[in-house]
C-alpha cells in the first residue's frame, strides 16, 4: 500500500542545542535505514519549511503507524497521511 505523508516538524525554540543535534542525528539514521529497506522510497524537502513530503510503501495502516511512531522526531511532528491508489490514466 502506498501512502503520501506530509511531515511538519516543530522543535521547541528553547531545546538544548546538544539535545537537538542528537535528535537530528538519530532521525537521519532512522530515515536512512527505512529508505534502504525500501519502505520509504521517496523523500522530498518542502522549500522554505521544516517539512517534507514522503511516499511510504507498506503492507498496512498499522505498519505505517508503527514506522512513523518509530521516528525520533515523531513527538514533534504534525502528520497528514493520504492513502494512494493507482490512477487509470498513468502510463
Amino acid at each position: 500500500m502506498l501512502f503520501h505523508v506530509h511531515m511538519q516538524v516543530s522543535l521547541p525554540a528553547d531545546m538544548d542545542p546538544a539535545v537537538r543535534a542528537d535528535l537530528v542525528a538519530r532521525e537521519r539514521s532512522r530515515a536512512i535505514k527505512l529508505q534502504e529497506s525500501g519502505v520509504w522510497p521517496q523523500l522530498w524537502r518542502i522549500v522554505g519549511e521544516y517539512a517534507n513530503i514522503s511516499i511510504f510503501d507498506v503492507e498496512s495502516n498499522d505498519e505505517l503507524h508503527d514506522l512513523l511512531s518509530s521516528l525520533p522526531m515523531f513527538p514533534y511532528m504534525k502528520l497528514q497521511v493520504t492513502p494512494l491508489a493507482k490512477h487509470p490514466s498513468k502510463i
